[in-house]
């Protein structure tokens, strides 16, 4: 979660106009209104076990508006950021719209029909592998803390699974990640108390060095995120329309994500009333990005996504916790304090995609074989049924055991 709330902001944010106090306080509101779009997801939604928070399909618009003439025209970095955000409200409440009529008319159930596993895989393949270029060639900014949690993650996910230290409690199934997390960010850490870093670049410096986010010097120890606190939002219909496309593919992006996780949690496949509930709270959670205006639109997260079958972890009653734990988080300035290098939230943000992908290509290679076993014993017993002899289409309807 901490990979989307962090990378989006600190991407757009300066873009904006905006300064480190500013980034601050939009990575806080954006994970507060993650938690709220979350327990919302998950109390009243889909009830699925999956995260609500931050997506990339909505850079394109934002970086539309950020560029357009009008707001670049403001000298005043501060002014042109206060304008810049209140645009990008005004089009997410207008664009919210699509998805909260989709959904709750039960439009969307109807063209989730033709949403068919072989047809989606692919998708989630190749969004997940296409992140492999956001975070692994950054492994080469500090080869030292990228490459040990690479491998530190692939063992302790993979090789230690089945270790347990403590007696029925498998905690390496469980919490790889955290396990992961903790130990580089504490070796990252010693690194930069050592002053390993002291000579390097600048660059090498705000890849590798755990204190240089200067959130702590300007985020406020406290604060509540609370609707319109950039001020009222303002409306354009080139900005409205502009972001009604990135609604459409955060759509289809959920719905994917939404059938992985049934998949990975061992649920049954959401039916299309469920899917069409779903995406209706969805558009009242960017509604809610709009009023808060946290820079950036909602969806379900391919990256928790995976996260379910690396830790195997599908309670819902977690999910839930963890929303409870980003609210309550996301209100204290000194949670910045703990910031993590750049190359270990861009790894495990790419790692957690590219996991959700493979175990989409295997869920689909499993669809088909359940689908053609499904065709030959419905036409052979329609076959015997009329008389007819018995017919098998092995060229078409053929499945290779060894896969």
């Amino acid at each position: 979660m901490l990979g989307t709330s962090v990378m989006i902001p600190s991407l757009l944010v300066p873009a904006m106009g905006g300064s480190d106090g500013e980034k601050a306080q939009v990575i806080q509101t954006l994970l507060f209104v993650a938690g709220i779009n979350t327990l919302l997801q998950a109390l009243f939604g889909t009830r699925l076990p999956a995260i609500v928070g931050g997506s990339y399909a909505y850079v394109i618009p934002i970086a539309y508006i950020i560029n357009d003439s009008s707001l670049q025209q403001i000298s005043d970095q501060h002014e042109r950021f206060i304008q810049t955000m209140r645009a990008i409200q005004g089009a997410f409440i207008i664009a919210s719209s699509i998805q909260i009529i989709m959904g709750y008319s039960q439009v969307w159930g109807l063209f989730s029909r033709f949403l068919s596993p072989l047809s989606m895989a692919p998708v989630v393949a190749l969004v997940g592998l296409g992140l492999f270029q956001r975070g692994f060639p950054l492994l080469g900014n500090c080869v030292e803390i990228g490459l040990p949690m690479l491998l530190l993650v692939i063992g302790v996910s993979q090789y230690l699974k089945h270790v347990r230290p403590i007696r029925d409690v498998p905690i390496f199934e469980r919490f790889p990640v955290l396990i992961c997390v903790a130990i580089i960010w504490i070796y990252s850490l010693i690194l930069t108390a050592s002053g390993a870093y002291r000579d390097k670049p600048n660059s090498t410096q705000l890849s590798c060095r755990t204190d240089r986010g200067n959130l702590l010097s300007t985020a406020p120890w406290f604060k509540f995120p609370y609707p319109l606190q950039w001020g009222p939002p303002t409306f354009s219909a080139g900005h409205s329309f502009a972001m009604m496309s990135a609604v459409l593919v955060s759509m289809v992006e959920s719905t994917r994500a939404y059938k992985a996780a049934s998949r990975l949690a061992i649920a049954t496949p959401p039916p299309a009333y469920v899917l069409s509930r779903g995406i209706g709270w969805q558009g009242i959670g960017i509604m809610l990005d709009g009023l808060f205006g946290t820079g950036t639109g909602s969806t379900v997260s391919v990256e928790n996504v995976g996260l379910l079958g690396l830790s195997r972890v599908g309670s819902r009653r977690v999910v839930q916790i963890s929303a409870a734990f980003m609210i309550f988080f996301s209100t204290l300035g000194t949670y910045n304090l703990l910031r993590s290098p750049e190359d270990q939230v861009n790894l495990m943000h790419a790692m957690k995609s590219i996991y959700n992908s493979l175990n989409q290509c295997r869920g689909m290679l499993l669809f088909d074989k359940q689908c053609s076993l499904t065709y030959k014993l419905k036409l052979r017993g329609s076959q015997q049924e009329s008389g007819l002899p018995a017919l098998h289409f092995n060229l078409l309807f053929s499945w290779n055991q060894d896969i």
